[in-house]
């Protein structure tokens, strides 16, 4: 089913799947509708629907402390402090103004959603006591070892007994004093000597990696902050890339040996691109890569030589993404690299990996989107999208031939509704949007939708150009200068569903999150009238003035995705034109409710906070204007979170937003 397309790697991909057989055929009161059609407004499409995800995935970075200078001039010694530019303090205090009058605003709206809002947390832990399925941490096999994860402990069990109880614990969050983090990723050293885990708090984007040396009683080796990706490269020698105020530009290796050292090993000196690296599933190879939102370069280190210096595979190329694996001496590289500019697997010999020597493996079919790809000794998996068709391509080393597995379900427009619902016309109406750097619209399955469903709302999902669904050039024909394309899109999607039959405007609410919002607040002023309400999520809206801060963590590398309006005056014209805060007008607007997080370092709290200013004047203004007998204004509503960061909540604080965000809908759509 196209609901679980965004699962990564073969494991996830069938648990899910599993999952969805099961869930659908004992609960037929569940109608999916999938619908693909022409648009009739001009030079917009139905699209595919799809996924959810937040500006890049980055960590946080250190405060510097101001450094005081001094001199000696004769025998006065004069200290010469930094002072703060008045027009500095003149925001920091207005910033504070405002922050302080949303939360006194929170704390006198809040009373009026109490009850309902406790109705729905508690119908929700219900249905997420009985629905939880237990898509259990990824097992990590060595030999007849079995290493997971659960409830914030890591076990070690025997291959042919996976139980809990019969486990050995190697280590809890909370017995090495972090109780409020979750674990991220695990990695065993070959030898099973070490293992080396991260933990990321609820409250931050920080990541720390613990790394455990595994004796008959584990023993804590090392504490290493900042990190965001690490793997073994021998049973002794551990790989990782540090983070630095969102930014993942430094690669370092650190040895367990008898002689301990660690030492930088790479650095990316240009700002637009993130690092990462990768064990080849051979664990012949380190990788280390080096991507920006178009371009990637990547150098290899030779896991039997740890301490020999990175070599190049191919340098960085404008417009040419690549990703390698090994098989046999030769590079499996899956690369955008010449026409058409899709995804394509290509290999090359090691020892001349350039470009000059990449021959073509396997060619995708036109309009087909790779979505993963799992390398075996004698064959390969590429998890694979055509038109809206889900299936897997199984090629063969040995015989090479090529086995697909399909699935025929199409959906370029998902419609969830309940079967036995009447009169759709008059139910309420929830659209999700996304539409941003390739990424696929999160369809999975959470306890709320459900609710929904049950309670007689119709869920549907818009991929819209700027998503991922139907490849590189879906994603490139909506960012940029064709952003205006995903709004085109969004518009027609919601035309349609209301032409059909699913409800209509005064009962149609939208949801997005984080850059979602770009579009949904777009719609919010070139369409208002279609939709009631709207609830957003970490949302971004100010594009225009974040784009020209460069000392933001973020705003080198989205220019790819944004444009760079402080170069180029037709990208600030561009981004001028559909920036959500930039065209707040005096008009009518629907009633939108906004969650964002005080430690959000991605979107900055305070263009959320001139958003609501401007829009809840806008909205103010258009009523005294109109002055009509029953006039009706909006409710705008900010909720800032204290806990929790970027889209990334507990689930107790996950829940309370939830519940709010459904309060919010079904008073403003009158469905209490």
């Amino acid at each position: 089913m196209k609901i679980w397309a965004s699962c990564i790697g073969l494991q996830n991909f069938f648990q899910a799947l599993s999952f969805s057989v099961k869930y659908y055929s004992k609960h037929n009161h569940l109608q999916t509708i999938y619908l693909y059609s022409q648009i009739k407004p001009k030079k917009c499409h139905i699209l595919d629907c799809s996924g959810n995800a937040c500006r890049s995935t980055l960590p946080p970075g250190s405060i510097l402390w101001w450094r005081f200078l001094s001199c000696k001039q004769e025998t006065t010694k004069v200290s010469r402090k930094r002072k703060k530019n008045p027009s500095v303090i003149t925001s920091e205090l207005l910033y504070k103004d405002l922050l302080r009058s949303e939360q006194e605003n929170w704390n006198e709206i809040s009373a009026s959603y109490e009850s309902m809002t406790k109705r729905i947390k508690q119908k929700l832990e219900g249905l997420h006591n009985k629905y939880t399925f237990n898509l259990s941490s990824p097992r990590i096999r060595f030999g007849e070892n079995v290493y997971f994860e659960e409830n914030g402990c890591i076990f070690l069990s025997k291959a042919d007994d996976v139980d809990e109880a019969n486990a050995n614990v190697l280590f809890s969050t909370e017995d090495i004093g972090f109780s409020d983090a979750h674990i991220q990723q695990i990695r065993i050293s070959p030898d099973q000597r070490y293992m080396a885990a991260s933990l990321k708090s609820e409250n931050s984007e920080e990541a720390t990696c613990v790394i455990m040396k595994l004796d008959h009683f584990p023993v804590m080796e090392k504490v290493i902050p900042n990190i965001f990706s690490f793997e073994w490269a021998t049973s002794d020698v551990l790989f990782y890339t540090s983070q630095k105020n969102l930014k993942c530009q430094e690669v370092f290796m650190t040895t367990f040996t008898n002689e301990r050292h660690t030492k930088l090993v790479y650095t990316e000196q240009d700002a637009r691109f993130f690092v990462d690296i990768y064990c080849t599933k051979d664990r012949r190879f380190l990788t280390i890569n080096s991507n920006s939102k178009t371009t990637s370069e990547v150098w290899l280190v030779d896991c039997s030589h740890p301490f020999k210096s990175p070599v190049l595979v191919q340098a960085r190329t404008k417009g040419v993404i690549y990703h390698i694996e090994h098989r046999n001496d030769e590079l499996y590289i899956l690369t955008t690299y010449g026409e058409p500019a899709e995804y394509k697997l290509m290999k090359a010999p090691v020892a001349s990996s350039g470009m000059e020597n990449w021959q073509l493996f396997y060619a995708l079919e036109e309009k087909t989107k790779l979505i993963d790809l799992e390398m075996f000794s004698n064959h390969c998996i590429m998890f694979l999208q055509h038109t809206g068709h889900l299936y897997l391509n199984v090629i063969s080393f040995v015989s090479h031939s090529i086995q697909s597995i399909k699935d025929e379900t199409l959906v370029p427009i998902t419609v969830f509704h309940n079967i036995n619902s009447k009169e759709l016309h008059r139910k309420p109406l929830l659209v999700h949007v996304y539409g941003a750097y390739g990424i696929d619209l999160n369809m999975s399955f959470k306890e709320e939708k459900l609710m929904l469903i049950e309670e007689g709302w119709i869920l549907a999902y818009c991929h819209v150009r700027g998503g991922g669904e139907l490849g590189l050039s879906w994603h490139k024909d909506g960012c940029q200068h064709n952003k205006l394309k995903g709004l085109q899109d969004l518009k027609a999607c919601i035309m349609l569903l209301h032409e059909l039959g699913f409800s209509q405007p005064k009962y149609t609410a939208l949801a997005a999150a984080s850059a979602g919002g770009v579009l949904a607040g777009a719609l919010c002023n070139t369409d208002p009238e279609l939709i009631r309400a709207m609830v957003l999520q970490a949302p971004f809206l100010d594009v225009l003035n974040t784009m020209m801060k460069t000392h933001l963590p973020l705003t080198m590398e989205e220019q790819e995705e944004w444009g760079n309006p402080l170069a180029d005056e037709k990208s600030m014209k561009y981004i001028k034109n559909y920036c959500p805060y930039q065209n707040i007008k005096p008009q009518h607007y629907p009633s939108v409710f906004i969650t964002a997080y005080e430690n959000d370092q991605r979107i900055p709290l305070t263009g959320v906070l001139k958003y609501v200013q401007k829009l809840r004047k806008a909205a103010r203004d258009h009523a005294s204007k109109t002055d009509r007998k029953g006039n009706w204004i909006p409710n705008i509503i900010l909720d800032i979170e204290a806990k929790g960061s970027h889209c990334d909540s507990s689930w107790e604080d996950s829940l309370n937003e939830v519940a709010r965000h459904l309060a919010f809908l079904n008073k403003e759509l009158d469905k209490e």
